[in-house]
């Protein structure tokens, strides 16, 4: 019963730590807003920048973990690069050992003086009672959150106290001191820290709970040594899987973690064990304390990113050689190579290369409403995932090159560029928008697909025509950018008026359905959403080549009115209009254009 109380106390304290430590770190973070975000972000133009704004954040938020999974996010997104990653990361495994000195302040005791006013007990309460005027009385959001990180100290030390009071008996127990023995056997020690560490999920938690064992006088260097060794090594398991929906630099970028880590194990454990071999170090049996394990745990990961630091640029290109891109991620960013910085200050060549990447992005756009598309007659969750993959790289085409014409525009152009520049900025934004719906109809797909959605025949029918009349018009747009085919452009708006009115014609077809009880509420719902993202592709892609159309015109004027295209008596216009009523035989725009007066469309 006793051990079993120990054991109890020893989780409660672990729990209270975890606890206290997540609810300070969080108040952190939402104290700071976006800003840590933000320094992240902008200030890591150079790697040592990177290792210090790693070590600051991670010092802040308490949480290597937390700083690597944001490093992510930028990475997998395309604002962040590898190499950028990389030195953060570098920091946080740094910034993590400050926790351990924290730590330190719950084990300061004292029975008279300014020693009982210092004292844990003492400190902790005073916190905590702030904490809770803090998050209790104040109405501002900024005061509840520092009452947050002032609660979260407390419960932090009041768990690191319950850890060391439950361990503090062990110090006489025989068994206990034979396990802490066998730690300091190197194996054993190193798999026990990657194990618990796993198992805790942090590394500032396993080296609390061995500052906690520390108390007990019967810690060795030995036995602490190898554990501290595999800290690191297990810590990396949360942010690997955080990493399994990230794209492959996403990847990379956790699998740089694990490396600097395993570096840092492999290399001090063969140094040190192989002096000690030859030397043998008279430290090995000293007691540890809880300062000794902060400061071990310090110098170590110090140590490791000195090393490491140098070789940057190697451990890059060692997680690209264990992650390879595929053929296609390859063609991918290819088209990105195009757009240098140094064309920049010679206008003619630098719109030449965006045109070349808009093709490529025009191309991605048009494979992707296609896939989407046939994901409603076909659902495979790996098609799916393609869709969205793919999605993600478009929407990284409109980033970069917004960016890359917002800078053009600051150079010296002529009217002609200027206005060329202005009608891609249009043109990339009209893609991407193409891009969002093809992943909407995705979704629908996936969500049809989990909920066993069925539409009548009709609905399937009527559908298959509007499908094909939007897979002609995405086709048209892309054909006639690639090739500057201004004739076919021609054609996009008078079929966009077509898939318009037929999509509207099939959201009364199925409430004529609903109203007869041939069609479900749910299902109908889904199909409208559907042609709702048909008819907007179908807009956007008009829009797009409104804009291709307009830059072979003189005229100085770069607005783009979509509506205003095409005058409603232009000739060529009404037989685009009959030609494709007539394709895709939508019986009422055909009753709509037998109505109209031939004056209205000579």
């Amino acid at each position: 019963m006793e051990i079993f109380s120990m054991v109890l106390s020893l989780l409660c304290g672990v729990s209270l730590f975890l606890f206290g430590m997540s609810l300070m770190g969080d108040g952190l973070k939402m104290v700071a807003g976006n800003k840590l975000e933000a320094f992240l972000y902008k200030m890591t133009n150079t790697p040592l920048k990177g290792v210090a704004l790693g070590t600051g954040v991670t010092s802040v938020i308490q949480s290597s973990s937390a700083t690597t999974v944001m490093v992510i996010g930028f990475v997998n997104s395309g604002m962040m690069k590898l190499r950028q990653a990389i030195g953060i990361i570098m920091g946080a495994n740094i910034g993590t050992s400050i926790t351990g000195w924290i730590l330190c302040l719950s084990y300061i005791e004292g029975s008279s003086g300014i020693a009982k006013v210092l004292s844990t007990a003492t400190i902790s309460a005073v916190v905590a009672v702030i904490g809770t005027i803090l998050r209790m009385v104040c109405k501002r959001t900024v005061h509840k959150n520092i009452g947050n990180i002032m609660l979260g100290f407390a419960i932090l030390m009041t768990g690191m106290q319950m850890m060391s009071g439950a361990v503090s008996p062990l110090r006489e127990n025989p068994v206990f001191v034979d396990m802490l023995t066998m730690f300091s056997n190197p194996i054993a020690g190193i798999l026990v820290g990657i194990l618990f560490t796993a198992v805790l999920q942090s590394a500032s938690a396993t080296v609390g709970v061995l500052q906690a064992l520390s108390v007990t006088g019967i810690l060795t260097f030995a036995s602490a040594f190898p554990i501290v060794l595999g800290i690191g090594v297990g810590a990396a398991c949360p942010v690997l899987i955080s990493a399994i929906g990230a794209n492959k630099n996403g990847k990379r970028t956790a699998l740089v973690y694990l490396i600097n880590d395993l570096f840092g194990l492999i290399l001090w454990s063969i140094v040190f064990y192989t002096v000690n071999a030859i030397v043998h170090f008279t430290f090995m049996d000293m007691i540890m304390t809880p300062v000794a394990i902060a400061l071990l745990n310090t110098v170590f990961r110090v140590a490791t990113v000195i090393v490491l630091f140098p070789f940057i640029s190697k451990v890059e290109k060692l997680v690209c050689w264990l992650v390879k891109d595929s053929a296609e991620e390859l063609e991918d960013e290819e088209d990105f190579d195009l757009l240098e910085e140094r064309l920049l200050n010679y206008p003619a060549l630098a719109i030449a290369q965006c045109h070349r990447v808009m093709n490529g992005m025009s191309k991605k756009v048009r494979k992707n409403v296609n896939r989407a598309m046939n994901l409603l007659n076909d659902y495979e969750q790996d098609k799916f995932n393609k869709v969205q993959r793919k999605e993600n790289l478009i929407d990284k085409y409109e980033s970069r090159l917004g960016e890359y014409l917002v800078q053009l525009t600051k150079r010296e152009m002529n009217t002609a560029q200027t206005k060329q520049v202005s009608l891609y900025l249009h043109m990339i934004n009209d893609l991407e928008r193409i891009g969002d719906h093809a992943s909407y109809i995705g979704y629908m797909s996936n969500e049809m697909h989990e909920n066993h959605t069925e539409f009548s025949e009709t609905a399937w029918d009527e559908l298959n025509v509007v499908m094909e009349a939007v897979r002609e018009v995405i086709n048209i747009t892309s054909n006639a950018f690639v090739n500057d085919d201004r004739e076919l452009a021609q054609r996009v708006a008078p079929l966009g008026v077509i898939i318009t009115r037929s999509c509207d014609e099939l959201k009364m077809h199925h409430a004529e359905r609903l109203s007869k009880g041939e069609c479900g509420l749910e299902e109908g719902t889904v199909f409208n959403d559907i042609l709702n993202s048909f008819g907007r592709i179908a807009s956007h892609c008009a829009s797009a080549m409104v804009a291709l159309m307009k830059s072979g015109e003189d005229t100085s004027d770069i607005h783009i009115h979509n509506s205003k295209i095409y005058p409603a008596d232009n000739t060529e216009y009404y037989s685009y209009l009959t030609e494709y009523s007539q394709k895709y035989d939508i019986g009422e725009i055909k009753e709509h254009l037998r109505s109209m007066e031939p004056e209205e469309v000579e």
